[in-house]
C-alpha cells in the first residue's frame, strides 16, 4: 500500500450513510467503500437502497442496507446499535439524509406568508433533527472508542440566504451548520471529530426537485420551463458555469473521513462551483 493510500485508506473501517441510496449520499457510500471500508448504507426508500446495495457490492464493495426514517430518534438509536452489535464499531458516519418540501420565495406559497407548515415542519423533521438524532447515535459509540470522524450535510443554503430554496431547507440547514460546530466542540475531548460538506447545486433528486420549482418560477415570469433553461439559470449564479456532478463530491468526503482529516474538526467546507462568491436575486414583486 502506498503513503497516498494509506493516508486516505480507510479499510478495516465500518461506516454509516444516511440517505445513500441516491445522490450525494450515493456518492458518499461509493468512494467509502472504494477506499476499503464496510459501509452500512441506510436509507427510506426500500426499492433505491436494494438497488444501491447491489451497485456497490458489485463494484467489489463490502456493503450492506438498512431501511430507516432518520426523523425517528428511536428507530436511529437502533440503527446504529445494530451496527455496533454487527462489526464491533462504528468509526465513520456521514449524517446526510434529506428532502426537498415546500416552495421557494420565488414561487407564490413559498413566500414567507403563505408558505405551508406542514410542508416546513416534515422537512425540519428530516434535514435537520435527523441530522442531530443521527450524530448523537453515532456519537455515543465514538466517545467510548475515544476516535471517529463524523460528517454532516449542510448546504450552501445554510451559509446565506437562498431564494431558490425553501425556507424550511435554509432553516435547517443554517442549524446544521451550527449544531456541527457545537458538536465538534464537544466531541474533540473524546477524539471524534465533526464536520460539515455544504454543497451548493449538484445535480441529485434534490437538485432536481429545485430545479422543477425553478422551472416552474421561470414559467410563472414568462419563460420556458425547460431544463436547460434550469441549467442556464445555474449557471447566471456559478462562476465555473455548470452544476456540480455527484462524483465531485467524493475527494472531500473522503479527505473528512480519513486520518488526511485528522486535524480538521468543527469545519464547514462549501464545494459549489464559486456559487457562493456571488448571490441569486429574486424578481421585482409585482
Amino acid at each position: 500500500m502506498s503513503a497516498v493510500d494509506d493516508l486516505f485508506g480507510v479499510r478495516g473501517q465500518v461506516a454509516l450513510v444516511t440517505g445513500g441510496a441516491s445522490g450525494l449520499g450515493h456518492a458518499f457510500a461509493s468512494i467509502l467503500a472504494d477506499a476499503g471500508a464496510t459501509v452500512v448504507v441506510a436509507d427510506w426508500d426500500s426499492g433505491g437502497l436494494e438497488q444501491a446495495v447491489a451497485d456497490l457490492g458489485s463494484a467489489g464493495g463490502t456493503v450492506a442496507g438498512t431501511q430507516l426514517d432518520v426523523s425517528d430518534a428511536g428507530a436511529v438509536h437502533q440503527a446504529v446499535d445494530a451496527i455496533v452489535a454487527t462489526y464491533g464499531r462504528i468509526d465513520i458516519a456521514f449524517a446526510n439524509a434529506g428532502v426537498a418540501r415546500g416552495r421557494p420565495p420565488l414561487l407564490p406559497e413559498g413566500w414567507l406568508d403563505e408558505m405551508s407548515m406542514t410542508d416546513y415542519n416534515a422537512l425540519i423533521d428530516v434535514n435537520l433533527h435527523g441530522v442531530v438524532y443521527t450524530v448523537q447515535a453515532a456519537a455515543k459509540h465514538m466517545k467510548r472508542a475515544r476516535s471517529g470522524s463524523i460528517v454532516t450535510t449542510a448546504s450552501t443554503a445554510g451559509l446565506r440566504n437562498d431564494p431558490y430554496t425553501p425556507y424550511s431547507y435554509a432553516i435547517a440547514k443554517a442549524g446544521v451548520v451550527n449544531f456541527t460546530k457545537q458538536a465538534a466542540h464537544d466531541l474533540a475531548r473524546w477524539g471524534v471529530r465533526v464536520n460539515a460538506i455544504a454543497p451548493g447545486p449538484f445535480k441529485t433528486n434534490l437538485g432536481s426537485a429545485n430545479r422543477a420549482a425553478n422551472a416552474n418560477a421561470n414559467a410563472a415570469n414568462g419563460a420556458t420551463p425547460t431544463g436547460a433553461r434550469n441549467e442556464d439559470m445555474w449557471k447566471a449564479v456559478i462562476p465555473l458555469g455548470r452544476m456540480g456532478e455527484p462524483a465531485e463530491i467524493r475527494g472531500l468526503a473522503l479527505l473528512l473521513a480519513s486520518s488526511a482529516g485528522s486535524f480538521m474538526t468543527g469545519g464547514v467546507y462549501p464545494i459549489d462551483g464559486g456559487a457562493l462568491l456571488q448571490g441569486p436575486s429574486l424578481p421585482p414583486a409585482d
